[in-house]
């Protein structure tokens, strides 16, 4: 999230966004890298969101998903092997099935699969690079303003690798308001986000 980060893992890969994807997840699988895994919520939180919307999702549905898909990337990050295949892949994968997952339980609506839409290329384009260097060095500033009750959800997720009904046992808190907090945690990294653009 800092721009350290973000430039050890361009220097790391040669600047390609690929290898960048490579770099910031091997630092969160080696020593649970908060700014790495910022840097990486930040570039594939939105794609996934745009992704469930085209399928199909509404904005809340979208925006649960990412949270899941990305409590998953976190959680699971060290099962990533990057000679199998890019971080894009593995982690529109899990989106992939965090979507089936729900429809399957809300089974009356139909909806389309989205192996049938097109990804977003991670060619190297000079435009790209730059905007993802500005948004990764705002992140960290982006999370300090974030309300008390709402960070602290967010690093319990990310930082402790605790479930939402962990969070919700441990606050004593309904699992809806660890939700509720986390949909708006979200949101509003999202709005620091749309401000760049």
């Amino acid at each position: 999230m800092g721009s350290a980060t973000e430039t050890q893992a361009g220097a790391e890969a040669g600047d390609n966004p690929a290898e960048i994807h490579r770099a910031l997840m091997a630092r969160v699988a080696a020593c649970r890298d908060r700014e790495a895994f910022g840097a990486l919520f930040l570039y594939f939180g939105p794609r996934v969101k745009s992704l469930m919307l085209k399928g199909g999702a509404d904005h809340a549905q979208a925006e649960d998903i990412v949270q899941d898909v990305m409590m998953v990337v976190w959680r699971k990050v060290h099962l990533y092997a990057p000679d199998r295949g890019s971080v894009s892949a593995w982690i529109f994968t899990i989106a992939r099935n965090a979507r089936i997952d729900r429809l399957r339980r809300s089974a009356s609506r139909p909806y389309q699969d989205i192996d049938d839409l097109e990804l977003a290329s991670e060619d190297s384009n000079g435009e790209d690079d730059a905007i993802a260097n500005q948004r990764s060095r705002r992140v960290a500033n982006a999370m300090e303003e974030l309300p008390a009750d709402q960070r602290e959800i967010i690093d319990l997720a990310y930082i402790q690798d605790m479930s939402q009904s962990e969070i919700a046992a441990q606050l004593n808190v309904p699992l809806g308001t660890v939700k509720s907090r986390m949909r708006l945690a979200y949101a509003k990294l999202r709005d620091k986000l749309e401000e760049m653009q």
